[in-house]
């Protein structure tokens, strides 16, 4: 728990003020290219958004310009999309089969590309390495978790000191940044636009505010920013609607009884978070999208334990402040200078596949907003 603690406290620190205007250039960059070649014509919104989530990663995590926007092919966008592309299936066998684990590594079988593995590992190694050598021009999440690393002589006999990181850990919890911010941004930020465009007056009730707040080519301050309210409610009630993560599993760390029923210690408990999310005895319409039931005003209202896009308790997610941040400033600077809109490639409603995700990408257009 310790460790988790440490981890949470470089996200804490790392995610502020600091990183700010990183999240903003890339939002520019981003935007900039819509008049070039997308507007008014069907956008895959995923891959648009895609290189924008990656290159914030990337810089914010290891202080690279990776510039994915303008260059599509670049070696580290390539190997990402590689990585995204796994296979579901071992995954729910392994679950079912546990021994099957030791099967698909004996025959050297990969959920994941391991091509795309192999190129993040040696990458952040170079990075870590860099770090190490001049802390001194580093200031990002990298440098956080090379600062609190454990050296190998502190471990002894194959244990740990409790406080700190290993190499290992600090490789995992690197990839997994990589990994899971990249994805999870890009679809939070697709299914908010496809909400919009399907609800043209919470898309102009929001235009309304965002202009309010931020007159145009005025600079947008992180404090004004994470005080939008109505864009705090549409990205709530779209991660009500359509969460990133549908599920969460936990393991039980004592027997537990709820209602009669037994809970043994170690059970992996799963919540099926997009079925509690739609549950008629928590929400009024709550196939409708109405972001009005996040307001101040009715905020009282909500059970908190029936919302969870995020995950609750200590073990909820690390970067939410930072994916909320990442999230916003895009909207703001896309919502300034466009109107989003369906087109004829536009699947309504979502069909999904069983693992939760759109069986066709979503398409949209963008138009410049009238003077």
């Amino acid at each position: 728990m310790i460790k988790v603690v440490l981890v949470k406290e470089c996200y804490s620190t790392f995610t502020n003020r600091r990183i700010f205007p990183i999240v903003e250039r890339y939002a520019d960059r981003l935007v900039k290219t819509i008049d070039k070649e997308l507007l008014d014509q069907s956008v895959d919104i995923k891959k648009f958004i895609a290189p924008y989530s990656l290159d914030v990663m990337t810089s914010t995590s290891f202080s690279v310009d990776t510039d994915s926007t303008a260059n599509p092919e670049a070696p580290v966008n390539v190997n990402v999309q590689k990585f995204m592309k796994f296979k579901f299936w071992p995954f729910l066998v392994m679950l079912a089969l546990p021994f099957t684990i030791r099967l698909f590594k004996w025959i050297g079988f990969s959920a994941v590309n391991k091509e795309a593995v192999k190129f993040f590992c040696g990458l952040i190694k170079r990075f870590k390495l860099e770090h190490k050598e001049d802390s001194s021009v580093h200031s990002d999440f990298l440098q956080l978790m090379v600062d609190s690393e454990i050296p190998e002589s502190d471990i002894k006999d194959g244990v740990e000191p409790s406080k700190g990181l290993t190499h290992d850990e600090i490789l995992a919890q690197a990839l997994l940044f990589i990994f899971a911010g990249y994805d999870t941004t890009s679809t939070t930020l697709t299914y908010i636009l496809y909400n919009l465009a399907l609800n043209p007056d919470s898309l102009k009730t929001l235009q309304q505010e965002i202009d309010e707040h931020f007159p145009k080519d005025s600079p947008v301050s992180y404090e004004a920013l994470m005080n939008v309210e109505y864009l705090d409610n549409v990205i709530s009630e779209c991660m009500r609607l359509l969460p990133t993560a549908p599920r969460l599993e936990r393991v039980c760390k004592r027997n537990f009884n709820i209602d009669g029923i037994n809970i043994p210690e170690g059970t992996l408990v799963t919540v099926p978070v997009n079925l509690i999310h739609r549950d008629p005895r928590f929400w009024s319409s709550p196939e409708v999208f109405k972001p009005e039931r996040f307001s101040k005003d009715n905020k009282d209202d909500i059970n908190p334990y029936a919302y969870m896009p995020f995950g609750l308790g200590p073990r909820n997610c690390v970067g939410m402040r930072f994916a909320l941040m990442v999230t916003k400033m895009i909207l703001v600077r896309l919502l300034q200078e466009y109107n989003v809109e369906t087109c004829k490639d536009t699947s309504v409603p979502l069909e999904f596949s069983n693992i939760f995700l759109p069986k066709q990408p979503i398409k949209l257009k963008f138009s410049r907003r009238e003077p």
